[in-house]
């Protein structure tokens, strides 16, 4: 099923042409532990090339969860992150499987296909609850919705998402992962 329908470009944008080959997100981090899962919209472009979730050195959600759990994750090599992620019943994967994209701004997303949700719910079968990490994925609320789990929408860990101080991040996240037993 599409996700978002193809808009003009817009020079304006930071769109400098056109669209490149459709890309390709990450595989989902998840165990048969997994009681919440933190769906981004689709990796940047420094997480496709580094091949990892939230690789820009400026996205703020490993800090996050380091806080939540007193662990510097960022000082772990990304398999032992992965490892820790796993071991206290957090999973990661994206809403988009594929897209169309200039650059890593979720504005320039287009030609975006869903993720196979009911693929995870048969891989996390202790699964609690969704969490969206931003309003680009929150979109997808609609298709999480169905599974009649809680639902929730996190305030991005993006660079871009320059209004939210990290602190109020955090407390955000904070109530989403105690509520589910992960902080």
């Amino acid at each position: 099923m599409s996700a978002r329908q193809p808009s003009p470009a817009r020079p304006d944008a930071g769109n400098p042409g056109p669209l490149t080959a459709p890309l390709t997100g990450l595989p989902p981090v998840l165990s048969a532990g997994t009681r919440l899962v933190v769906l981004g919209s689709f990796p940047s472009v420094a997480s496709l090339q580094a091949q990892q979730y939230y690789a820009h050195p400026r996205n703020q959600f490993w800090p996050i969860l380091s806080a939540l759990w007193g662990v510097d994750l960022r000082a772990l090599p990304y398999a032992q992150r992965l490892d820790a992620v796993r071991e206290r019943g957090l999973g990661i994967w994206d809403v988009y499987a594929s897209c169309r994209r200039q650059g890593s701004l979720d504005s320039a997303i287009e030609d975006a296909a869903f993720n196979d949700f009911d693929a995870l719910r048969q891989q996390a079968p202790q699964l609690q609850a969704l969490a969206h990490n931003g309003g680009e994925s929150a979109r997808a609320m609609r298709h999480t919705r169905r599974f009649g789990l809680p639902v929730y929408r996190l305030p991005s860990t993006s660079p871009a998402n320059a209004s939210w101080s990290l602190e109020r991040k955090l407390a955000a996240w904070r109530e989403v992962f105690a509520a589910h037993g992960l902080a």
